[in-house]
């Protein structure tokens, strides 16, 4: 064998519909032509995964919080007088019976420990905007609660600092 042909590479000539040869392209050069396409689509399919593997992980974080707030809610329906969840959200809730301040007080300690991780969540990135701005007005709402500043007082201490932050100063104003 020819030593000067041994160390060519084989070459693949590609004809027109003339019949007349448009480009002569080298085997190895189709071979890693095949090659980065090869890994290019292998990156989008890992890229594709990725992202449904995120989703999937979305909606059972999204399951976790809503189990927690059931367990809460479904606590009232325990106590030895059941209480209405409605009652406890609304302005009117009775906390002069000790059974209901009780329970709501364990209700809103419960409720802070569930925005705690809810703020850590929207801050990796792991909740949706509009989840995160409706868990906001949530805590907002529990936060600016007359009959409940103490929990609210003894439950952000220890929360994070930017959770505090972002609730800003309570409106005990009204309270009084």
């Amino acid at each position: 064998m020819d030593p000067k042909v041994a160390g060519q590479a084989k070459t693949i000539y590609i004809f027109s519909s003339c019949g007349l040869i448009v480009k002569k392209i080298n085997l190895d050069t189709w071979i890693q032509l095949i090659g980065m396409l090869s890994v290019v689509a292998g990156l989008i399919f890992v890229g594709i995964e990725m992202r449904q593997t995120q989703q999937v992980a979305l909606a059972a974080q999204q399951q976790q919080r809503a189990s927690a707030l059931l367990d809460i809610i479904g606590s009232f329906s325990e106590a030895d007088t059941p209480v209405s969840w409605l009652n406890f959200v609304s302005e009117n809730f009775d906390v002069s019976d000790q059974n209901n301040k009780a329970l709501g007080e364990n209700a809103a300690y419960q409720l802070w420990m569930v925005y705690e991780n809810d703020h850590l969540q929207y801050e990796l990135g792991l909740m949706d905007e509009e989840i995160w701005l409706s868990k906001l007005a949530a805590m907002r709402y529990l936060f600016n609660r007359c009959e409940f500043q103490s929990v609210n007082t003894t439950a952000l201490t220890y929360s994070s600092a930017e959770l505090t932050v972002l609730l800003g100063e309570p409106n005990i104003g009204e309270c009084e």
